[in-house]
């Protein structure tokens, strides 16, 4: 009977114990990560030649995704990543009563939040970042400001002179030290964070938007140097030089085609004519651009290096999930582009070389489009180039080091990968009002070397773009093609071959899904072409 016993009592030990230790492993700590207009191929691990040894190392110990997307500019992609919902437009704002937070949720289960840099979703109750859970906020609550000196306003020629406002928590910041940059002053309260969270003993989520490289150009003089000379070729043979890379890396299927220029069809306000670099007037100005472009890039990389030095020496680096991505794609904007007054304004405040406190510069559409390197276009449009990111993933104890996904993500997805990892759970409401399902599915499964059933349809749509994706297919609505154009992406990921005239019905099939998708996230379609 003994015996008996003890073989019963074994077996329930074994039988249970995988169940326990599961239940008290420790929940990971999470870093999150976004660069402001950052390309897909401006980082040395996507085949970019600007020294990102940083991120490049994050690749190499974690995980790099080919295939994950945003929302095409900068507060929708905020939106989304943040609600686990893809953009509702109403009222002019993104963020409502309605929706949750990461943060939200986070804090729900029990974990420290934090947000530091860009948030632009609102500046006042009750949507500032510690009205929407974040425990500690440091940064520009809108747009982004001036690198060195945050309480200038911005010059007449764009936003109107208009002042962005900074905050620490719900306190406006109007003075900042000579030596002042951002990126560096977001890294420092970044690692502050992680010191306190970690001394606290607490598992913390940490969110960290840095403004680099959005538009001004402004970049410290030594980080300038060392780009100088190496931009000297243009930008038609830096995407010659970046698709070679990424061929080579892998990161391409040898089959593709570098995407030609897409020639200005009409009077969409972010369709650009590329001046061929032959005809460039000013080659010393246009050269700079993108050696300051690099340097803020470079800066950056600098600062995540310094947080991941701050993870690495605890003693929970094994078990924090460092991730990275971008908002959005390349910015090609260039204000006063096609208004005589507006480009006089911009000429006379930009006398000096861009990069400097004094000067406030676009990167442009040339260098814009090559940052996007292969894909077809760049920020705010849906082709690939506007909505397609880096994102690499860091997990020690989860993820294979070296590892890479060709696993469709979207942004959405992150609410859904959070959750799962704090064991939070997602309200059915806010504050008596009912909260929409979130919309994404749980990273995890890929993190784990897995396969997961993926999104059946991806939609888009942004300014009139608007873009579909189901499996290897994918239409998109180009505002100044004014028509459907439909993409094998497997075979042809960078957008070169239309073959709607080849599939009628699967043009309709798709048109049909993106519909239903427009109608449920409230995307005004009067006077739309459909």
């Amino acid at each position: 009977m003994e015996r008996l016993l003890l073989i019963t009592l074994f077996a329930t030990v074994w039988f249970y114990e995988p169940a326990r230790a599961e239940e008290t492993a420790p929940r990971p700590n999470i870093v999150l990560i976004m660069a402001d207009d950052l390309g897909f191929s401006d980082l040395g691990c996507y085949g970019g030649e600007i020294q990102t040894p940083n991120l490049d190392r994050m690749a190499s110990e974690g995980m790099q995704f080919t295939q994950f997307y945003n929302c095409a500019v900068c507060v929708t992609t905020r939106a989304a990543l943040l609600t686990g919902l893809h953009p509702r437009r109403r009222n002019n704002r993104l963020l409502h009563s309605d929706m949750t937070t990461l943060a939200e949720v986070l804090r729900a289960a029990g974990y420290r939040t934090s947000l530091t840099g860009k948030w632009h979703l609102g500046a006042t109750a009750p949507n500032r970042p510690t009205d929407r859970g974040f425990d500690e906020y440091y940064g520009v609550a809108s747009g982004c400001c001036n690198f060195f000196d945050p309480s200038r306003p911005d010059p007449v020629f764009y936003n109107g002179g208009k002042r962005r406002p900074f905050l620490h928590n719900e306190t406006t910041i109007s003075e900042f030290p000579d030596d002042y940059y951002t990126t560096d002053a977001f890294t420092d309260h970044a690692v502050q964070q992680i010191q306190k969270f970690r001394a606290d003993d607490v598992p913390h989520f940490v969110h960290v938007c840095y403004t680099a490289p959005h538009f001004p150009l402004h970049a410290k003089p030594q980080d300038i140097a060392r780009y100088h000379g190496k931009y000297d070729d243009g930008y038609f043979r830096l995407r010659e030089k970046r698709f070679q890379r990424q061929v080579e890396l892998g990161l391409l299927a040898a089959e593709w085609k570098l995407s030609k220029q897409d020639h200005r069809l009409g009077d969409f306000r972010y369709d650009y004519d590329i001046t061929p670099w032959t005809e460039v007037e000013d080659l010393a100005r246009e050269k700079r651009r993108m050696e300051v472009y690099a340097a803020m890039v470079d800066s950056m990389d600098q600062g995540i290096g310094r947080i991941l030095k701050a993870i690495d020496e605890s003693t929970e680096a094994e078990n924090t999930l460092v991730m990275f991505l971008s908002d959005n794609g390349g910015c090609a904007s260039f204000p006063g582009y096609s208004d005589e007054k507006q480009n006089a304004g911009r000429l006379a405040y930009n006398k000096e070389l861009p990069g400097g406190v004094d000067t406030y510069a676009f990167v442009a559409p040339g260098w814009g489009w090559a940052q996007c390197t292969p894909f077809r276009r760049y920020k705010v449009w849906t082709y690939e180039g506007g909505i397609s990111t880096p994102m690499i993933a860091r997990w020690p104890k989860t993820i294979a080091a070296g590892s890479r996904t060709q696993q469709v993500g979207h942004v959405v997805d992150f609410m859904p990968t959070l959750l799962e990892l704090s064991g939070g759970k997602y309200p059915n409401s806010r504050r008596e009002e009912s909260i929409p399902p979130a919309e994404g599915h749980s990273l995890v499964p890929i993190f784990n070397g897995q396969t997961r059933k993926g999104h059946e349809y991806l939609c888009w749509y942004l300014y009139g773009n608007r873009a579909v994706r189901h499996g290897r297919w994918k239409l998109v609505w180009g505002a100044t093609a004014h028509k459907w154009e439909l993409f094998d992406v497997q075979a042809d990921r960078t957008e070169t071959t239309d073959i709607a005239s080849q599939h009628p019905e699967r043009v309709s099939k798709l048109k049909s899904a993106w519909l239903d998708w427009a109608r449920q996230t409230g995307v005004p379609l009067q006077g739309f072409a459909l």
